[in-house]
């Protein structure tokens, strides 16, 4: 072979070979993982009892993915509750079938039946979670969702050492279906956990917990991604590492502008990750790990801490162990339960990148306004129920005064399906039914309607939404997730939203976007998202000789508080997004083994 023909034959294998790498960087992967959902027997605070899991994991197992790729999970139920799961802050697009909540997007999965997931990772990377979508189940049935970026894309700060995974829940002792339905039986509030854990353990602070307490080891010199889940069902969370610096790199797997604290605040349903550098030389201490509630409502909460300790590793080449009863303890400063300036100080820190690579895609201008009170009142119940509240009356939560009901179906088969009359109204209300000093003296009647209300949007709407706090029974912070979307939290404050002052205050430039945003307590937070998750209507008649069914697809996304006994009375609505024109602004016919109801 001549000269010539050997040097373009070592060309083309060089093309060759940077044509594969260039496509193995965008190839997509399909990931199957299988969820049995069964009884496990967990040990914690001095008694054993049998908790719902997935594959007898606590937490569950973890789900690893790259952007871009398929994730495919069968979930099978062997358990006799009904279950649902919601990979929460996952887009869905064109997928809403896997979305998850119970009669919003699915029927729940019966006992002894299966439902395969199968969603695909568009746009996003970062740290996610899943949990069950169904009464009282996610205190036990959550895990973390882990998106790498395409490969060959590096992260937008220092690659880490190494990345580990902080789960902040509770534990109960009572069984927590049990406790929420006593609480819904007598209309009081459920009585509250008995412990904070970090990845399912509650640590030494508890009894009989001083072996079930998480363990950080780490390196002196390093780098370590912690990847920060509140998994909790009822309490915002503060976090802290003592004598050690949190840069906070991104929320809701969106990267943020890095900012240094000695505190995370984090509400259930938020991700929060954060870089921890560690101390170039070995220390001869330990240093505790700390979690605690952040409380403004006016009910009673467990204000127990969760601790664990941040260990440092000997150098290999040294011969010594370290004796851990002779290293000094440092121990974390912590805010009061109820410092609401430090929420807002530490809230107002996030921002966007906002630059050529992580663009903020917020709208710049808006097609409608929502205005949504969120808090507390009360409702009367049925005669044939004996409530213990004044007149037989219960706790209810609400939103513009509407606490949402649930259906008996999912929302999404009824509208897809045409089926929606008797089942949900498209009437919820854009501003409250009557204004007050939402949070000052509150009006003498707090009772709340009732009703499955939804707001219908078009295809690609620029929404504009204040969620306003109010002082109905007690202020207090309310943590709201919203399905399908990420938004832009372009404004927050204390007091009552002043429509004539406080846009001009928006951040419009660099704004946070997330997925969860906490409501201030006594104050007020402003969103803004595109409606652009597909769901015009879109008619497709299909005919056969018994039946003819008419096919509406649009979706269907829940928002509601992530505060669990909130959502239990009801501090939750839909919106219905309708199809674009385009083919790929409209969703699918739904999978074959869609659980009925």
């Amino acid at each position: 072979m001549s000269s010539f023909m050997k040097a373009m034959l070592i060309v083309l294998c060089a093309l060759w070979i940077l044509l594969e790498l260039a496509h193995a960087k965008h190839v997509r992967t399909t990931r199957h993982y299988k969820f049995n959902i069964k009884m496990q027997n967990v040990t914690r605070l001095c008694q054993t009892k049998s908790i719902v899991t997935v594959n007898g994991q606590f937490p569950g197992p973890r789900i690893i993915a790259r952007e871009g790729d398929r994730v495919v999970i069968k979930v099978v139920n062997h358990v006799k509750y009904n279950i649902s799961i919601h990979w929460h802050g996952i887009r869905q697009i064109r997928s809403g079938w896997a979305d998850g909540p119970a009669y919003i997007t699915q029927c729940p999965i019966l006992p002894g039946q299966s439902y395969v997931y199968n969603f695909t990772i568009i746009g996003q990377r970062g740290t996610l979670w899943w949990h069950a979508h169904i009464s009282w189940l996610r205190a036990t049935l959550h895990g973390s969702i882990v998106i790498l970026p395409k490969r060959h894309v590096p992260y937008p700060f220092p690659h880490p050492f190494k990345e580990v995974p902080i789960v902040l829940g509770e534990w109960w002792k009572a069984d927590t279906e049990a406790v929420i339905n006593q609480a819904i039986k007598t209309g009081l509030a459920p009585n509250t956990s008995d412990a904070h854990t970090i990845n399912g353990l509650p640590g030494p602070l508890n009894n009989c917990s001083a072996k079930d307490t998480f363990k950080l080891k780490v390196q002196p010199g390093k780098t370590y991604l912690l990847r920060i889940i509140n998994a909790a069902l009822n309490d915002e969370m503060f976090f802290s590492i003592a004598n050690h610096t949190l840069h906070v790199v991104e929320a809701d797997a969106v990267y943020v502008k890095p900012f240094r604290t000695n505190i995370v605040l984090i509400t259930p349903g938020q991700t929060t990750n954060v870089l921890l550098k560690t101390k170039s030389i070995t220390p001869n201490a330990k240093f505790i790990i700390a979690s605690r509630p952040y409380a403004t409502g006016p009910a009673s909460f467990d204000n127990t801490t969760a601790i664990g300790f941040l260990e440092y590793k000997k150098h290999s080449h040294s011969n010594t162990k370290p004796n851990n009863n002779n290293l000094k303890l440092f121990k974390p400063a912590l805010p009061k339960f109820n410092d609401t300036v430090f929420a807002m100080n530490f809230n107002k820190k996030f921002r966007s990148l906002a630059n050529s690579r992580f663009p903020a895609k917020l709208p710049k201008t808006v097609d409608r306004h929502f205005f949504f009170t969120v808090g507390l009142g009360i409702s009367q119940c049925s005669k044939n129920q004996a409530c213990q509240g004044p007149n037989n009356t219960r706790v209810a939560a609400a939103i513009n005064n509407v606490s949402f009901v649930m259906p008996n179906t999912a929302l999404l088969q009824a509208h897809f399906f045409n089926k929606s009359k008797g089942v949900f109204t498209t009437d919820f209300p854009s501003n409250p039914p009557f204004k007050f000093n939402y949070t000052g003296t509150p009006p003498k009647n707090i009772m709340v309607t009732s009703g499955t209300k939804v707001v219908v949007l078009p295809y690609n709407t620029k929404v504009e939404l204040v969620l306003q706090d109010t002082s109905i029974i007690g202020a207090e912070s309310h943590p709201l997730h919203l399905h399908g979307f990420n938004f832009f939290i372009v404004g927050q404050g204390n007091g009552n939203f002043d429509p004539k002052k406080d846009p001009s205050k928006f951040n419009l430039v660099d704004p946070p976007e997330r997925n969860t945003a906490g409501v201030p307590s006594g104050g007020w937070v402003a969103l803004r998202f595109l409606a652009d998750n597909p769901g015009g209507l879109h008619l497709k008649r299909f005919k056969s000789i018994f039946l003819i069914n008419t096919y509406v697809s649009n979706r269907v996304w829940f928002m509601h508080c992530h505060l669990e006994v909130h959502t239990s009375w009801g501090l939750k609505m839909a919106w219905v997004v309708q199809d674009g024109k385009g083919r790929n602004q409209k969703l699918p016919p739904p999978p074959s083994d869609l659980p009925k109801c």
